[in-house]
C-alpha cells in the first residue's frame, strides 16, 4: 500500500472515531464517556510514514507477541524469539521484566532492526507487582475505588520501575458461579460495582497520560463474557443472550473503554457458538463501531491456535478468521507469523486487515512515547521504590478494608491483647498463600504471616491442627504445578497437639482455607467448602467451649454452614497479599475496624449455584405456604449471606429515605447513626427495582454506592443524585431505553436488607 492510501486509509478510520466519540452518549450517566483514548494528527502522521516503509511481513512481525522469561502462563514457551527481534517479527515481548533483562531485548529490537520500531513489554500484574495487595475479589469488598485506583498506581510505579511498560489487567469479567475458580481475579456480580472498579483500575494504572513513564498502559480482559462458562468450568463454552449480556455482562468492559483503555484481550471461550477471539460481532460491531474503541486487540494465550480445538479449522484456517474479526495481537501461538503472508497472496483484501491491527499497535507503542525513548524505566532510577514502607502501608490498608466480618457471636472481637491466645491451623505460619494466585513478581518469602505479625501479643501459643489438604489426588495435582503444598503428616498426632495448646487459651484464633492453587486459573471445584480435615479440627476444638475464631484465607465464596456453627466469629480474609499478618493482627485486636463487604453472594450449597441478588422476577414469585412457586424443597432460597453484606465492631442504624423527584433527576436523602463507642465505615447501598416495564427486570439492582467513616456516637447524612434516565435498561438490540412508570429505591447496609420507598417516573 503507498503512502497517499495509508494516510488515506488512517485519517477515515481517524474521522469515523472522533465523529463517534462527539456523539450523544445513549446510556446510563455512569457508563458516559470520561476521558477516551485519544489519537492525534501527529500520532496518524508518524504511524502512516513509518508503515509506508514497512514490508508486509515487518507489519506481521508487529502482531507477534512471544513469551520469554521468568515464567509461562500456558503449554507453550515461544522459542528463537531473540532472533526474530533481530529479524523484526516480534512486536512485543511479556515475562520479561527487570531493567537489564528488559533492556536487553528492546535493545535488540531499536538497535538491531532495520526500522529500530520498539518492543512493548508486558506483564501479568493483577493486584501488585512487587508489593501484592489482596486478589481482585479482595479489593472490591473494599468498596473504595479510590484506594482500588491507589493500588494499580502503585503497581504501575513498581512495573515501570521494573522496565515494564503494559499491563494484563484489569479482569473485569462478572460471575455468578463460585465454582469458577478465577473468580479470585474479578470484582464479584454486580455489573455496576464492576463498572466502577474497573475504571478505577484503568485509572490508577493509566494516570491519564500513557506518555508519562510512570504509567502503565492496561488490557482490559476477557472480552467478552468469560465470567459464565457453562458449568463454572474455566475455558467453557458460554450461552447468552444479549438482553442479559448487554446489561448484566458488558458494562465493565464498556466502563473500561469510556475510561481509555489502551488495550483489550480476548477471551478463550465462545459466546453463542462463536470463539471471541475470531468474534466479529464482538470485536468489530460492538467494540470498534458501536464503543468507538481505538486501542489494540490482543488475545489470550495461544488462543488463536485454540480455535482447531473448537472445530473451527486448521491453523491457517483459524489464522484467516481471526485477523479478519480483529483480532489484532497473536499472543504465543505464531499463527499469523506462519501463514498471513501465504494469506494475503491468496487474497490481497486481507492486506487492509493486517495495516488495521499493525497501525493500533503503533498506536501504542506512540501514545507510550516508546518512540521517543524506548528505554523509560531501564535506568534503575526507582528500583528503590519496590516495596518501599509507603507501599507497604497502602497493601496493609487495602487488606485491612478488605476484610468482611462475617459472625461475630457476643462480640467476641475485638480480642483483648491480655489475653491467652491459641493460634492453630495451616495458614497461621504459611505465606505462600497470604500473596494468592496470580502474584507475579511477588515474593512470598517478604510477606508477613499471622505468627509473625502477633509478635507483640506475650500469651500466644502455636499448634498446626491439621495439613491443609489431606486429598492425595488434589495434593499431587497442585505441587505439579508449584503448589508448595507441605508434606503429610498423621492427622489425630496434629489435633491432639492442638487440643493440648488450646487447652491453655482463653480464645482460640483457627486460620483455615483453600491453598492459593485451589482458586485462579484452571481451578474450577465441583465442591466450595473447607477441606474436610479442617472441619475436623474445628470439631475438635469446639468439644472445649473456649470462643473460636475462624480466620478465612481464600480466593471464592465458600459453603460454610458448618464452621458458622462452630465458630463463634468468622472473618473473611481473602488472600490479603504482602501485608496480610500484619493486617489480620490489627483488626483481630481492634486497631482496625473491618468494614468490608462482600461483593459475591455467598450460597448455603452447591446446588443453589448460580446464585446471585440481581436475579429477574418471575411469574411464580416464592412464597411461603404455595407449592406452585419458585423454590427449593430441601433449601431455602435465600443465600448463606447476600451481595454486600459484613458486619462491623461498630452499630449502624438507617434512618427513613427520603426522596425528591427534580428535572428528571431523583434527589435521595437519609442518615446513618453509629450508637456505639466505635467509630467505624459503613458503606451505604442504594439499589432500584423497576416495577413495570416492557421487559423482565431484576427484582432489585445496585445503582450508587459510597463508603464512609462515621465516628463513634455521631452520624453521617448520605445525598445522592441519580438522573431517572439511569433507571433504564439495554433491550434485546442493545439500545438504552428508559420508561416512565412504577420504581422504588432501596437503601441499606447490603442487598437483603433495605428500606423502601416507592415513586413514579412520568
Amino acid at each position: 500500500m503507498n503512502l497517499r492510501n495509508t494516510i488515506c486509509l488512517l485519517f477515515l478510520i481517524l474521522s469515523f472515531n472522533l465523529k463517534a466519540q462527539t456523539q450523544s452518549f445513549n446510556g446510563p450517566s455512569w457508563l458516559a464517556p470520561k476521558h477516551k483514548l485519544q489519537t492525534s494528527e501527529e500520532a496518524v502522521k508518524f504511524v502512516s510514514e513509518l508503515m509506508d516503509k514497512m514490508t508486509l511481513k515487518e507489519k506481521i512481525g508487529q502482531l507477534n507477541l512471544p513469551s520469554i522469561g521468568f515464567d509461562v502462563t500456558g503449554p507453550i514457551l515461544s522459542e528463537g524469539v531473540e532472533a526474530k527481534i533481530d529479524s523484526g517479527w516480534v512486536g512485543g515481548v511479556f515475562n520479561t521484566y527487570t531493567p537489564n533483562a528488559v533492556r536487553k531485548l528492546q535493545e535488540k529490537a531499536v538497535k538491531n532492526t532495520r526500522l529500530g520500531i520498539p518492543l512493548l513489554l508486558g506483564y501479568d500484574v493483577i493486584h501488585g507487582h512487587r508489593t501484592i495487595f489482596p486478589i481482585p475479589l479482595g479489593l472490591s469488598s473494599t468498596w473504595n475505588t479510590e484506594l482500588i485506583q491507589h493500588t494499580a498506581r502503585v503497581a504501575a510505579k513498581e512495573s515501570t520501575a521494573d522496565g515494564l511498560n503494559w499491563t494484563f489487567s484489569p479482569m473485569v469479567d462478572i460471575s455468578r458461579d463460585p465454582r469458577w475458580g478465577r473468580v479470585s481475579e474479578c470484582a464479584g456480580e454486580d455489573p455496576y460495582l464492576g463498572s466502577m472498579v474497573a475504571q478505577a483500575m484503568v485509572d490508577g494504572y493509566q494516570g491519564g497520560d500513557l506518555t508519562n513513564a510512570r504509567n502503565l498502559m492496561a488490557c482490559v480482559k476477557h472480552f467478552a463474557l468469560y465470567g459464565a462458562p457453562d458449568g463454572g468450568r474455566d475455558y467453557n463454552t458460554v450461552d447468552m443472550s444479549r438482553y442479559k449480556m448487554e446489561n448484566d455482562y458488558l458494562p465493565p468492559y464498556r466502563a473500561a473503554v469510556q475510561s481509555g483503555v489502551g488495550s483489550i484481550m480476548t477471551a478463550f471461550n465462545d459466546v453463542n457458538g462463536v470463539p471471541s477471539t475470531c468474534n466479529t460481532f464482538l470485536l468489530k460491531e460492538l467494540l470498534r463501531k458501536k464503543w468507538s474503541f481505538d486501542g489494540m486487540v490482543v488475545t489470550d494465550y495461544t488462543a488463536i491456535e485454540e480455535l482447531i480445538d473448537h472445530g473451527l479449522g486448521t491453523e491457517k484456517e483459524v489464522a484467516h478468521k481471526a485477523i479478519r474479526a480483529g483480532a489484532e495481537m497473536d499472543m504465543v501461538g505464531e499463527s499469523y507469523l506462519k501463514y498471513l503472508e501465504a494469506l494475503v497472496r491468496e487474497n490481497s483484501e486481507l492486506e487492509n486487515d493486517i495495516n488495521t491491527a499493525c497501525r493500533n499497535i503503533l498506536l501504542a507503542k506512540y501514545r507510550l512515547g516508546l518512540f521517543d525513548d524506548p528505554y523509560r524505566g531501564l535506568n534503575n532510577q526507582w528500583q528503590e521504590e519496590i516495596l518501599s514502607k509507603e507501599h507497604r502501608s497502602a497493601a496493609k490498608q487495602a487488606a485491612e478494608e478488605s476484610f468482611v466480618l462475617l459472625k461475630n457471636k457476643n462480640k467476641v472481637l475485638p480480642l483483648k491483647q491480655d489475653l491467652k491466645i491459641a493460634f492453630i491451623g495451616p495458614q497461621i505460619k504459611r505465606k505462600r498463600d497470604l500473596i494468592g494466585n496470580w502474584s507475579g513478581a511477588g515474593d512470598w518469602k517478604k510477606a508477613v504471616s499471622i505468627w509473625e505479625a502477633g509478635s507483640a501479643i506475650k500469651n500466644k501459643r502455636y499448634a498446626l491442627g491439621c495439613n491443609l489438604i489431606d486429598r492425595e489426588f488434589i495434593r499431587e495435582q497442585l505441587n505439579q504445578h508449584d503448589g508448595q503444598i507441605p508434606e503429610h503428616q498423621d492427622p489425630k498426632t496434629l489435633i491432639d497437639d492442638a487440643l493440648k495448646v488450646a487447652r491453655t487459651a482463653d480464645v482460640l484464633v483457627v486460620a483455615l482455607g483453600e491453598a492459593f492453587g485451589m482458586s485462579g486459573e484452571a481451578a474450577s471445584m465441583t465442591q466450595i467448602s473447607l477441606p474436610e480435615e479442617q472441619i475436623n479440627l474445628l470439631r475438635s476444638l469446639r468439644q472445649l467451649n473456649i470462643p473460636i475464631v475462624t480466620v478465612l484465607m481464600n480466593g471464592r465464596p465458600l459453603v460454610l454452614n458448618e464452621v458458622l456453627e462452630l465458630s463463634d466469629a468468622v472473618l473473611e480474609c481473602w488472600f490479603p497479599g504482602t501485608e496480610g499478618g500484619n493486617a489480620i493482627i490489627s483488626t483481630l485486636l481492634g486497631k482496625n475496624n473491618p468494614s468490608g463487604k462482600i461483593t459475591m453472594t455467598f450460597p448455603r450449597n452447591e446446588g443453589q449455584i448460580p446464585i446471585y441478588y440481581n436475579h429477574r422476577k418471575t411469574g411464580r414469585p416464592f412464597e411461603q405456604d404455595q407449592k406452585y412457586t419458585t423454590k427449593y424443597l430441601d433449601q431455602p432460597n435465600e443465600p448463606q449471606f447476600p451481595f454486600g453484606y459484613g458486619l462491623s465492631y461498630a452499630d449502624f442504624q438507617y434512618g427513613k429515605p427520603k426522596i425528591q423527584l427534580k428535572n428528571d433527576t431523583l434527589y435521595l436523602e437519609f442518615k446513618v447513626e453509629n450508637s456505639s463507642k466505635v467509630s467505624g465505615k459503613e458503606t451505604v447501598q442504594v439499589y432500584f427495582s423497576d416495577e413495570i416495564a416492557s421487559m423482565t427486570r431484576p427484582v432489585k439492582q445496585l445503582i450508587r454506592f459510597e463508603k464512609r467513616m462515621i465516628l463513634a456516637e455521631s452520624s453521617e447524612r448520605f445525598n445522592f443524585s441519580i438522573p431517572v434516565k439511569d433507571f433504564g435498561y439495554y433491550d434485546e438490540n442493545g439500545v438504552w431505553k428508559w420508561e416512565a412508570g412504577s420504581y422504588r429505591i432501596h437503601v441499606g447496609p447490603n442487598s437483603e436488607n433495605t428500606q423502601m420507598i416507592a415513586f413514579e417516573c412520568k
